[in-house]
């Protein structure tokens, strides 16, 4: 019988385990080894650790657990979780395994959508990105293109200008800016096509060129795309927590979902911003609220 299983091997979840294994909880960490991030070479933002790579990020970290013996880690995907008795909650992996746990942290993370743009996973991570204040340093100067197929077009143009003033936002088709909104872009000097995109030009991953579908080229060496995020596995969905508005778990101050003994961290209660120190905090506030519940429920 576990304390606590952790669904998802990221920044919240290896964080809520660090907190819970130094509070001598017995806890395995179930990390199927697919995280969104994994296109990102350098993660930036989190204070010590600029620049890092997550996969640098999560082997530091899983060295940081291996001192505490209460804590496993499980090469493992969870796809299903239900009660078992009406109290504990039984796990089943998809290769088979069947776990039980008191409590249960959902560290999932988020899957995401990327626009409809022809080769774009060649860039994405490598000149395109999805945060301005993960990568907008590196950005720096540059000519880059804001690509987004929703009404986040406007504010993600909005804040990219901190770090370029030589700005494109390009809907791929879609016309989602208010006209309002537009005429204050271009007051602002920032340039809106609505044309969608036929080409990325570029190499290794390195963006040059953008070609549209009318024929017109512009050289751009980079930028932010709008992504759409949801939630990653059904099962979030089965244990019926509620959700806030934005698609993110409905939390506490403590991670606590409206499912009793269930919690959740990181970006699948968050959705924005996505930075690896605030999951990391979302983790190590679930964990707290993890042992302060189980340890009242021992003083019952």
């Amino acid at each position: 019988m576990l304390d606590c299983a952790i669904i998802g091997g990221g920044p919240a979840g290896l964080n809520a385990a660090l907190v819970l294994g130094r509070a001598r909880r017995n806890i395995t960490i179930f990390d199927n080894d697919k995280p969104r991030n994994a296109v990102t070479q350098e993660s930036h933002g989190f204070i010590t650790r600029d620049g890092i790579s997550p996969a640098a990020f999560r082997e530091m970290a899983h060295k940081d657990l291996n001192k505490y013996p209460s804590i496993a880690i499980q090469n493992a995907e969870v796809v299903e979780i239900k009660r078992s008795n009406g109290t504990a909650f039984q796990l089943m992996t998809r290769d088979g395994g069947v776990y039980t746990a008191k409590k249960v942290i959902l560290a999932t993370g988020l899957k995401e959508n990327l626009p409809d743009v022809p080769d774009i996973h060649d860039y994405y991570g490598k000149s395109l990105f999805s945060c301005p204040y993960c990568d907008g340093w590196e950005l720096r100067d540059k000519p880059l293109i804001v690509i987004s197929e929703n009404k986040n077009a406007v504010h993600m143009a909005k804040i990219l200008s901190q770090w370029s003033k030589n700005l494109i936002v390009c809907t791929n088709g879609h016309s989602v800016i208010p006209e309002r909104e537009a005429q204050l872009l271009i007051k602002h000097g920032i340039r809106i096509i609505e044309e969608k995109i036929s080409q990325l030009h570029g190499q290794d991953g390195h963006l040059e060129k953008v070609t549209f579908t009318d024929g017109t080229e512009i050289a751009r060496s980079g930028g932010i795309v709008t992504t759409e995020l949801g939630q990653s596995h059904r099962f979030i969905i089965s244990l019926g927590c509620d959700m806030k508005q934005n698609g993110g778990i409905l939390v506490d101050e403590l991670g606590r979902t409206s499912v009793k003994d269930v919690y959740a961290a990181g970006e699948a209660s968050i959705i924005a911003p996505s930075q690896l120190i605030i999951a990391a905090a979302h983790g190590s506030r679930a964990a707290a609220g993890v042992n302060s519940d189980l340890t009242m429920e021992t003083f019952q």
